[in-house]
């Protein structure tokens, strides 16, 4: 259990907790560790490195083979990454010749021969037939024996590890940092979230918990030890009972509640009854959920409370057998009765529901005069308004003049993302920039005055995680719509898999795409050299995991952009499967090494999605050559079987037109409303750091900052989203 908590503190913050151990001359043992770990693109800060000097031999070993797991499977290099061409990037073969190599060797083989040559006078071939198809032919040790030796170079990836405090110290801040998180989060920090809190319940607590599933999983870590809920509607009544069944806390998928324990009945149904007490309007929130709550209603036997009796009001109204008008039909019906000032009266009370619906408003308003109204009922409530809402509707705005008639991305929770025309009326510009203006200024009376503030310039086009959905868990991974520079000549894509229980297929492909968007060329198993590029080879089974590679030289490929795309062609789905990430590796000139070397890893990221195909990225060619990633984080959802590029190369190129044509609210926006006035601004890009406290805004904490500095990076970039 000590091993996990310090993998996620690892994980989440890159320090690792204060080894222990008795005091020795492990300075020897310590320097093999920080040489181990550059080989995974990972190295000690000289602090840390101190510290592990001083302990035990025993004491280092113990510490770096723990250590060593965690960060190779944060790059990926906790499985053997084959490849099917053995030689892969070079030799690998043109398709055709290399689907009549497999041929002639099926032919040869008494097995294979008869269904081979029925095959043939059919006139159509089955690839999966042919022994030589789809299968390792060699093994991983003969696949190393052939590939040249990595040449380190200056651009590869350095992460650093610094030393933390102890273990519970090191824990209590990602809890209060994920507990009190203003954005929703993705499914694996919801994971971390929930094993945090079960041991800091007791402990130290956010000012508040203000995302409803984060509050749902603190709840249930508070009444295992007895401690006071955090309930101010029904639905977080709900929220509650999915996670004490193992449910889904977001009420996206529906949640198969568990037979509770007495005391857990009667804490909920005392709950339901408390919120409902002291604001019966509150019952009006059933109606989103009625099927949920009708099902809860069966495990909490209502009736054997009598007590409790507004909790029994609840589920009658779930059943119908309650009238509780919902606030949503309510304002229907004042858009009916007296228009849009009428309706404005009743949303300045629900700030948020007011902000959702501007653009509607917006648009449904009569004349300039209810316009203004609109406006200025937005600007009254906005100090109301969460700051992830506020920054939403800000990004909204911006990108509405573009997007009329244009296609429109739709991304659900779940990372499903498809585009439709935009068939919504036009909105007066005026309108939106005045609404803009006032949503900066409110941005700006919320952020703090820093005194001294550091920047890694290589920040400022990372989106703001506006949702945890947006980004996948990984390393490097960036938020949907961020923008990072590629340097480096070679790029190189990879994808592994391993099957639960069938045989699955994961087809690893490149789309080439013109300035257009039109369709260049693209590599995959039909495909496997084009311009510029290589594709390992086609492996279609993956009992013991399976890697599939592309190599692309930039500066010979033709077409503006390249997308990297996983398609499901068989098989389980991403989440069904036992493991499954994307990655991309970046190399200078004649590097060489293994078809995966860890410390060339720029990005790995979790496939973990609803759809057959992934999305995680596209590659543009910009202005002066160069090139940079634009982060999608995007499952279309293709056909149940067989999806290949070939096919969906025009939806894909659609979505890719849709989020790159999109302009996302980036660290640069809130980092310039914060520098205004009195905070001083210093670049940093290397060297040495200042020796007194600064806020340092970076990809990756630098060494040597001030302990009492405080510093966001990727891992808690949340933390710049005001409350």
């Amino acid at each position: 259990m000590a091993h996990n908590l310090k993998s996620l503190v690892l994980r989440h913050t890159h320090r690792l907790p204060s080894p222990r151990g008795t005091a020795g001359e492990g300075a020897a043992a310590a320097r093999q560790f920080d040489a181990a770990l550059t080989s995974a693109g990972f190295k000690l800060s000289a602090e840390l490195l101190e510290r592990l000097s001083g302990l035990s031999e025993a004491a280092v070993v113990h510490t770096a083979k723990r250590t060593l797991r965690t960060v190779g499977e944060m790059a990926g290099d906790h499985v053997r990454h084959n490849s099917y061409f053995i030689g892969f990037p070079a030799n690998v073969p043109d398709t055709e010749e290399f689907w009549m190599r497999c041929v002639t060797k099926a032919l040869g083989d008494g097995t294979s021969r008869e269904n081979v040559l029925t095959q043939l006078a059919d006139g159509v071939l089955d690839l999966l037939s042919l022994p030589a198809y789809g299968r390792y032919q060699h093994t991983y040790e003969e696949m190393l024996a052939t590939q040249d030796e990595l040449i380190a170079s200056a651009g590869d990836r350095v992460t650093v590890l610094h030393l933390g405090r102890d273990l519970d110290d090191e824990l209590t801040g990602p809890y209060l940092a994920l507990a009190g998180s203003t954005t929703p989060l993705g499914e694996d920090h919801l994971h971390d979230l929930r094993i945090l809190a079960e041991r800091g319940a007791l402990g130290p607590q956010p000012e508040s918990v203000p995302v409803r599933e984060n509050r749902a999983v603190v709840n249930g870590a508070r009444l295992a030890v007895g401690a006071d809920l955090l309930l101010d509607t029904v639905v977080d009544v709900l929220r509650l009972a999915c996670a004490l069944s193992g449910g889904d806390v977001t009420l996206q998928e529906p949640t198969r509640f568990r037979a509770l324990s007495r005391p857990a009945r009667r804490a909920l149904l005392a709950g339901l009854d408390a919120v409902v007490t002291a604001n019966p309007a509150k019952l009006a929130d059933v109606h989103a959920h009625r099927e949920a709550f009708k099902r809860l209603g069966e495990r909490l036997h209502p009736h054997e409370y009598s007590r409790w009796p507004h909790a029994a009001d609840v589920f009658a109204v779930a059943r119908g057998e309650k009238e509780a008008r919902s606030f949503d039909s309510r304002v229907e019906e004042l858009l009916d009765e007296s228009g849009v000032l009428g309706a404005l009266r009743l949303l300045q009370s629900a700030p948020g529901k007011l902000f959702r619906a501007l653009d509607f408003l917006l648009r449904i308003a009569v004349g300039q005069e209810e316009r203004d109204a609109v406006v200025a009922a937005a600007v009254r409530v906005s100090p109301a308004v969460s700051g992830r809402v506020v920054l939403s509707v800000r990004e909204h705005f911006r990108n509405r003049e573009r997007e009329t008639g244009e296609p429109r991305v739709f991304v659900n929770r779940r990372g499903r993302g498809w585009v439709a025309p935009d068939v919504r009326p036009p909105v007066p510009a005026a309108d939106p920039d005045r609404l803009i203006a006032a949503l900066d200024a409110e941005m700006c009376r919320r952020l703090p005055v820093p005194g001294r503030l550091l920047l890694d310039p290589d920040v400022l086009d990372v989106a703001l995680p506006l949702s945890g959905r947006a980004t996948a868990a990984g390393l490097g991974v960036l938020p949907r719509g961020s923008l990072s520079a590629v340097d480096g000549e070679q790029l190189r894509f990879f994808v592994y898999w391993k099957e639960t229980g069938r045989r699955t297929d994961y087809d690893l492909s490149a789309l080439l795409l013109d300035a257009d968007y039109s369709t260049d060329s693209w590599l995959s198993y039909t495909s496997l050299t084009a311009v510029g590029g290589e594709h390992s080879g086609d492996v279609t089974e993956a009992p013991a995991g399976a890697s599939e590679f592309i190599s692309l030289s930039l500066d010979r490929v033709r077409g503006a952009f390249v997308v990297p795309q996983v398609n499901i062609y068989a098989g389980e789905g991403f989440e069904e499967v036992e493991e499954s990430f994307f990655g991309f590796m970046v190399r200078d000139g004649e590097q060489k090494g293994r078809p995966f070397e860890p410390r060339t890893v720029r990005m790995k990221s979790e496939l973990r999605g609803v759809g057959r195909v992934a999305l995680p990225l596209v590659f543009r060619r910009e202005d002066d050559g160069r090139w940079r990633a634009k982060w999608l984080h995007l499952y279309l959802k293709g056909i149940s079987s067989a999806n290949r590029v070939e096919e969906n190369r025009v939806s894909v190129s659609r979505v890719v037109r849709a989020v790159v044509e999109r302009e996302y609210l980036t660290a640069r926006y809130l980092i310039g409303l914060m520098s205004g006035g009195t905070t001083a601004v210093e670049l940093w890009t290397g060297g040495p750091v200042p020796d007194e406290p600064v806020v340092y805004v970076g990809l990756e904490r630098p060494e040597g900052l001030h302990p009492d500095s405080r510093v966001v990076t990727l891992e808690n970039l949340r933390d710049l989203i005001p409350g």
